[in-house]
């Protein structure tokens, strides 16, 4: 099956049917194209996000099955549950997205570069002065030591990467993320792709067909009006 590769200056919305994504590598759909707010927008809504890396074209996947947590969900061990208790942290909203991002970018141990490209920061930056992309940090003798941050589209929050300086900080950010979207009224979180790290959070697999489906309904819901509406810090 051929990739289908998107024009830069193509309809936002000119992603194939998410069925005929390869099944190797799992889950590519198309390529090319932008990373307009627009065409992002229109992705997340189908369940397609980019993943590339530098020297690379844009890359647009849809992995079956997809790896979500139900907030309800979430699995806190009794070490992390401590840590909390501990406020050994402090956790704000909104208060340092690109430092997030640029946290989440910085090259790891054992890894070759970042899929988070200068593009894709100035992208998701662009969604954040929207309103449509946010962070949680956490904060340590007022260092960033950790952070999540994703796309919020409607009751579907889409996660799209986490980092940690200090032990536990990014589990503390997503303890912080899902406590908050639940009281919003949030039903999703979408985890991309499976790692042990989540796993262990409580993250399921769900068959594409119905992740589509339900995303469908979800982004046209309207959350909680308080939503992402606190910024200071907790």
């Amino acid at each position: 099956m051929n990739l289908c590769w998107l024009a830069s200056d193509s309809a936002p919305d000119a992603f194939p049917d998410v069925e005929l994504a390869l099944d190797e590598p799992e889950g590519l759909l198309a390529a090319g194209g932008d990373l307009k707010t627009e065409r992002l927008i229109e992705a997340y809504r189908r369940g397609i996000f980019p993943w590339y890396e530098n020297g690379q074209p844009i890359l647009w996947w849809c992995p079956d099955p997809r790896t979500v947590l139900v907030p309800e969900n979430l699995h806190v061990s009794r070490s992390l549950r401590r840590t909390i208790r501990r406020s050994f942290f402090r956790i704000s909203i909104d208060k340092d997205f690109a430092g997030v991002i640029a946290g989440c970018a910085a090259e790891r141990a054992g890894q070759n570069g970042t899929w988070i490209t200068p593009a894709m920061r100035e992208a998701y930056l662009a969604m954040h002065d929207r309103g449509m992309a946010h962070s949680i940090e956490v904060w340590h003798d007022e260092r960033l030591v950790g952070g999540i941050y994703g796309v919020s589209l409607g009751r579907v929050y889409f996660g799209e990467s986490m980092f940690s300086r200090m032990n536990d900080a990014s589990k503390v950010a997503l303890v912080e993320l899902v406590s908050l979207l639940q009281n919003w009224n949030f039903a999703l979180i979408d985890c991309q792709i499976s790692s042990a790290h989540l796993q262990t959070m409580g993250s399921s697999l769900m068959p594409r067909k119905r992740f589509v489906e339900l995303i469908a309904r979800l982004c046209s819901e309207q959350p909680n009006p308080a939503a992402w509406s606190a910024k200071n810090s907790t």
